[in-house]
């Protein structure tokens, strides 16, 4: 069996999840099969860890546009006869979804949200989903020049704002000119719209799981942040386990009828209140935690396709990562 995993990038401030999705696979009980490292950036070190990635290949960028990738998969596959594709990256995934039947007819098999599935979590469309799962959802607008910034008090929105890419980066902006510098920024990285939520302050707590397509979530596991990056993402953190959490997933799951990996960003205020910030399409780049509570969620998701799941005891809190060095961006030990 061979399976290749895309975001084989591993910037320390925004790791990509796909060296740490190959280690777990790498690391997982009874795995014997080959692993393909599919990247975007020459300098993508996933591409070049022999102990993770059997090969490494780059892929065109996404604004290459489907035909592109197609054609470049196509080679690939004609090399290294790929059984499973697990993508690792948001911006890739609406084009992937858009090729599964061409995948299918190559032999490659996904489990992944279709292109209605990956639009009802789009960051401008949570506010439905938060309720239907009984959370709060912070109010949100896309925002297409910077002016707003300078005359948004007037329209209820008040300082501290989130500034949001469509697909990755964030920053909390205090005033007008810091939203307005850090619209510029993200808009010229990712494009218009850029969204603007208002800011909550809470306790940031994460799930991810695989959604089996028909309404049901797997393999569960969750953790709280402990440090950040300026980005935002994961540096430490530690598992725990959170019923009102859950059940709000499960509840997301359900209505969606999620396929595939998916991870679950909300706040929990100082008062009991969740607030959901965003849905990933993906596994997180913290995924490697996973495999130290021993739920495996990559070697999971390919039993899945596999059609042969697998059960897992029931999970408790007390397990931390930290990121160490871009080479090893997930280690972690229990506590």
């Amino acid at each position: 069996m061979t399976v290749a995993v895309t975001g084989m990038n591993a910037k320390p401030d925004n790791p990509g999840p796909g060296l740490a999705v190959a280690r777990c696979l790498r690391e997982s009980e009874g795995f014997e099969g080959r692993i393909v490292g599919l990247g975007y950036d020459v300098l993508d070190p996933g591409l070049y860890l022999r102990e993770q990635c059997d090969a490494g290949y780059l892929l065109p960028y996404p604004s290459a546009g489907e035909a592109a990738l197609l054609e470049r998969l196509r080679a690939i596959q004609a090399r290294e006869s790929i059984d499973i594709l697990i993508p690792c990256l948001d911006a890739e995934l609406l084009g992937f979804a858009r090729l599964m039947p061409e995948l299918e007819q190559m032999g490659i098999r996904c489990l992944l949200p279709d292109v209605e599935q990956l639009q009802q979590r789009n960051k401008d469309r949570l506010g439905d989903l938060a309720a239907s799962a009984g959370l709060d959802y912070p109010q949100t607008k896309p925002v297409t020049h910077a002016g707003f910034f300078y005359q948004c008090q007037q329209e209820g929105w008040h300082y501290p704002l989130v500034v949001k890419g469509q697909f990755y980066d964030a920053a909390v902006a205090h005033n007008p000119d810091q939203a307005a510098h850090a619209f510029r920024r993200i808009a010229n990285e990712w494009g218009l719209p850029v969204l603007v939520q208002q800011f909550v302050q809470g306790e940031e707590v994460n799930l991810t799981g695989v959604g089996d397509g028909e309404g049901g979530l797997h393999g569960v596991v969750m953790m709280r942040k402990r440090a950040m990056t300026d980005k935002g993402k994961a540096w430490a953190g530690i598992s725990i386990w959170d019923e009102r959490l859950l059940q709000a997933a499960e509840a997301l799951v359900a209505s969606l009828r999620w396929p595939g990996p998916l991870e679950v960003e909300v706040l929990r205020d100082a008062n009991g209140r969740y607030c959901l910030v965003e849905i990933n399409p993906r596994f997180p780049a913290w995924i490697y935690l996973s495999h130290g509570v021993g739920r495996n969620l990559p070697r999971l998701l390919v039993d899945l396709i596999n059609g042969t799941p697998r059960l897992f005891f029931i999970a408790t809190g007390g397990t931390a990562f930290y990121s160490l060095c871009p080479g090893d961006p997930d280690e972690s030990a229990t506590v």
